[in-house]
């Protein structure tokens, strides 16, 4: 791999090291600090003596690689919100009374069943000036009024901190918002809020304008309703009015990227420009000129699609491919997606943690390195086998670089992908070439008849094409379990493979051994360690109990009949399954004893009936069982008490406060989440 004889890909290594362990330890502000001066005194140090003096390039390598480190641990903390000091996370009495808050909106979420979303910035809190994001919850009503990007509210409410995952494995909404710098959320009803009458118009406000223009003028011109949501996610970057089932089809069939404004679509950009401007002259000049269009009709586009965090890095990440194919030089490709990155990073080191930049950075590597491979095995003569041909490879490329990480973070792989791509992509070609024009000319208050109704038949097409492959859903592999060791010793065995089948060589072929060797170490020490694993554990379940035993890979489930029906149809039990590499081999209806690794356990339901002289190790309340917990006590003596979530919170409160008193722990899970007993 040449790239990585390139300095710079050494040093954005090391910076992103740096970031990686700024996120996960993060140390103290003062050693950061001091580790980064002491790196830029040791640079300048080794720099004069190395010219002075030639000196082995190593040390000077390392000192490189040093500050790098330095700078991203550095970068890391100066962007993460939390650490400013007049952040609103580090007032913890701030989330203990109501309060009157000034907030301007600086995005517009997709809507949940109740609420209309915002993340908003904080200006004040009360009389203090306070900064940081929230996510703004407001209440739906029969107006349905939404609120501008860029508007000033007055909002007057509690703020909620956010809650981790109470359930094993679920996916932790709380932590995903932290990983944007949102700490909390605020829920108000409309007449809690207050507009302003100032508003920010800055870059996010005119970008919001125009996309509301656009869409507006669309629909006065009777555009349809489903295939304007399509085309508003694709062009727009908006999917807020996309329909569920939309979106699931698109999932089914593989092709859920498309409707995001990201690479696939920016690169459709670059295609189309560069394909208008072939008229120009291939002189310095002209080169030089179609560089510039290039790179205005990219920002462009970036900005008509509402400079999302996902369109930003699309844009800069392309602006410096076309650079690279302005240098004309292959090799630096790679060179310009190195220091896109790199760049992206210096300004946004938490994009490193975004799904988008990983599964966007590491398709697009693949397919500069792997797709010309491909494209080789097979040349065909005639012209339209060739464009399938590329399409298919590069299709595969982008595939084979994004598996891994696709598993890891949903855990389905869509069989029929290689037929998605095949029949979407000349389809995206002609929707994206129609819906700019179309879209452009809307932003001027005029929509074209034909090319307006061609691209919502052609989008009309292109959903019917997603729900039939959609609908063979036996070719959709749910559910596969893929852990972060799964992750890595992956990724080495395909570059391992890669790197050998494109220049076969005995010390390649061991190369790639070594890599199937760590696989099969990390499959087997995965598994030994799971059927070695025995534990009971109680879900934060609402409606029903939920309880289940794990001895290795097999799960016993003690519910009600409702739930015994649904089985792994449960997300909260299929979420557990699937992190534990375990099946569910048995269903149970709940009963009021059980017994775990010699303890005794005793549930209580709604009817409180129990048999006498049981004295149980662990008391488990569910569904609000009517009793004296105190008399109770005297009488049994458990040495725990757990309360699940199908019980009144009142119920909760008084038996908390009981356990207190009587000096007994006690477990809620709609405070601390699931209870694990091992």
């Amino acid at each position: 791999m040449k790239v990585l004889q390139f300095p710079l890909a050494r040093i954005t290594i090391g910076f992103v090291m740096g970031v990686l362990i700024a996120r996960y330890l993060q140390p103290n502000l003062k050693v950061i600090f001091t580790f980064l001066i002491l790196a830029i005194f040791v640079f300048i140090i080794t720099y004069f003596l190395s010219k002075k003096n030639p000196m082995n390039p190593i040390y000077f390598g390392l000192t490189n690689y040093f500050l790098a480190f330095s700078i991203g641990n550095t970068t890391q903390i100066i962007h993460t919100d939390s650490f400013q000091k007049t952040n609103y996370i580090h007032n913890k009495t701030i989330f203990e009374n109501p309060h009157l808050m000034s907030v301007t909106i600086r995005e517009k979420l997709k809507k949940s069943n109740n609420n209309d979303r915002y993340i908003v910035l904080i200006n004040k809190i009360d009389d203090s000036v306070t900064t940081g994001r929230i996510l703004l919850n407001v209440r739906k009503d029969s107006l349905n009024h939404p609120f501008e990007v860029g508007t000033h509210l007055l909002v007057n409410g509690a703020l909620y901190e956010n809650i981790p995952s109470k359930n094993p494995n679920q996916f932790d909404y709380g932590k995903y918002l932290e990983g944007k710098h949102i700490y909390a959320q605020i829920y108000a009803n409309v007449p809690e809020i207050k507009t302003g009458s100032i508003i920010d118009k800055d870059v996010w406000y005119y970008s919001a304008k125009l996309r509301t223009k656009i869409i507006r003028n669309l629909e006065e011109n009777n555009f349809n309703k489903t295939e304007l949501n399509v085309a508003a996610a694709l062009i727009l970057g908006q999917q807020q009015d996309i329909s569920p089932d939309i979106i699931r089809d698109y999932q089914y069939a593989g092709a859920v990227h498309i409707l995001s404004v990201s690479g696939l679509h920016i690169g459709f950009i670059l295609l189309f420009v560069t394909f208008l401007l072939r008229p120009f002259p291939n002189s310095k000049r002209g080169s030089f000129i179609k560089l510039i269009i290039i790179l205005v009709s990219l920002s462009s586009f970036g900005f008509i699609a509402g400079l999302a965090p996902s369109v930003v890095r699309s844009v800069v990440m392309f602006s410096f491919v076309a650079i690279g194919m302005y240098l004309r030089r292959s090799t630096y490709i790679f060179h310009t997606l190195l220091v896109s990155a790199l760049l992206i990073l210096l300004f946004k080191p938490s994009f490193l943690f975004d799904v988008g930049f990983q599964l966007s950075y590491v398709a697009l590597f693949f397919i500069l390195w792997l797709q010309p491979f491909l494209h080789q095995l097979w040349l065909p003569k005639n012209k339209i086998l060739n464009y399938f041909w590329d399409i298919l490879t590069v299709s595969f490329a982008a595939q084979i670089g994004a598996f891994p990480l696709s598993i890891y973070y949903f855990h389905q792989f869509p069989g029929l992908f290689f037929v998605t791509n095949l029949v979407i992509i000349p389809f995206l070609s002609i929707i994206m070439a129609l819906g700019v024009l179309v879209m452009v000319l809307a932003a001027f208050d005029y929509v074209p008849f034909y090319p307006s109704k061609l691209l919502e038949s052609s989008i009309f097409v292109l959903d019917k094409i997603i729900n039939s492959i959609a609908s063979f859903e036996q070719f959709i592999i749910k559910d596969i379990p893929f852990n972060w060791s799964f992750l890595v010793s992956s990724y080495l065995i395909i570059i391992a493979l890669i790197i050998w089948f494109q220049k076969p060589s005995f010390n390649r072929l061991t190369l790639t051994l070594i890599a199937i060797i760590i696989f099969q170490i990390t499959y087997f020490r995965t598994y030994h360690k799971i059927e070695n694993q025995k534990e009971l554990v109680v879900f934060n379940s609402k409606n029903n109990s939920l309880i289940t035993e794990r001895t290795g890979k097999s799960v016993t489930l003690f519910a009600s009949d409702s739930l015994l029906k649904i089985g792994v149809k449960n997300k909260t039990l299929n979420s557990y399954l699937m992190g534990n590499f375990s099946s569910l081999k048995n269903k149970n209806k709940l009963k009021n004893v059980l017994f775990f690794k010699g303890k005794k356990i005793l549930v209580l339901d709604s009817l409180g009936v129990f048999p006498k002289n049981i004295n149980p190790d662990i008391l488990i309340l569910t569904q609000s069982p009517k009793i004296n917990l105190k008399r109770f006590l005297e009488t049994t003596n458990p040495k725990m008490i757990i309360a699940d979530a199908s019980n009144y919170r009142t119920y909760i409160e008084l038996w908390k406060a009981t356990c207190i008193k009587e000096k007994i722990p006690f477990h809620a899970t709609v405070e601390k989440g699931f209870y694990r007993l091992e």
